[in-house]
């Protein structure tokens, strides 16, 4: 679901009126349309109402986490693929990989800098734009897994899997690239945009997922061990 009027939306949830005016005043200072929250209670309405392309979201807020708001927007069609980033305090690490492992596509360490959160936020905007139209028919295909870059679509043995926009870029690297092994420094480059010196478990907690959502089809992504993973036809 993203807005059609050329400006992105972002919703920013989070409990401290302080936090969320700051992060509404740095976004629209980067031409952002920005909607804040401090009632967690409130965000499936606000959502479904404001209709954002990207939502970031506190971890730690009384009534209800960014965890369960996470997994609830995950489980609504409507709203299953809006990219969410997570703000966390620095020394929640077992947070941020809960959060990944939830279906967050990125999170932003507090006290942030605003350079850091306007280049995650474009970052992962970015992993949200469609291939243009001149890769018509672009279909990628390992042992029962095809990937429909043209229609953002992956499928196993015809039936449909949905993914979030990381998980679909972060397959099709490696399957763009079958057999030569793609280093976690590498995938963060490529796929988040980051340079390497960025936690690389969100790397492993992002394949990790992608294996789950691949079931019986896990196999085509190889651990390479000390080195990163690579995509193989499936045993």
């Amino acid at each position: 679901m993203m807005s059609q009027d050329g400006e992105k939306r972002i919703l920013v949830v989070d409990d401290e009126p302080d936090v969320t005016e700051l992060v509404e005043y740095k976004l629209r200072q980067a031409g952002f349309r920005v909607a804040t929250i401090n009632d967690p209670l409130l965000i499936m309405g606000r959502a479904r109402e404001f209709q954002p392309d990207l939502i970031i979201l506190d971890i730690m807020m009384p009534e209800l986490s960014g965890i369960q708001i996470c997994r609830m927007l995950r489980a609504d069609p409507s709203m299953c693929d809006i990219p969410i980033v997570f703000l966390t305090a620095r020394g929640e690490a077992e947070d941020r990989v809960k959060g990944l492992e939830t279906g967050a596509d990125d999170y932003i360490g507090k006290p942030f800098d605003s350079r850091e959160l306007l280049l995650r936020v474009s970052a992962v905007l970015r992993r949200m734009e469609r291939p243009s139209s001149d890769e018509p028919g672009n279909t990628l295909l390992i042992s029962n897994v095809m990937l429909d870059v043209e229609k953002h679509r992956l499928t196993l043995s015809g039936t449909p899997v949905e993914l979030t926009a990381t998980e679909f870029k972060l397959l099709r690297l490696l399957m763009e690239r079958k057999g030569r092994v793609q280093s976690r420094e590498h995938l963060l480059v490529n796929v988040w945009n980051y340079e390497a010196d960025i936690e690389t478990r969100t790397v492993d907690t992002h394949i990790r997922r992608l294996r789950e959502k691949l079931g019986p089809e896990a196999g085509i992504i190889e651990t390479v061990r000390g080195v990163g993973y690579r995509a193989v036809d499936g045993h």
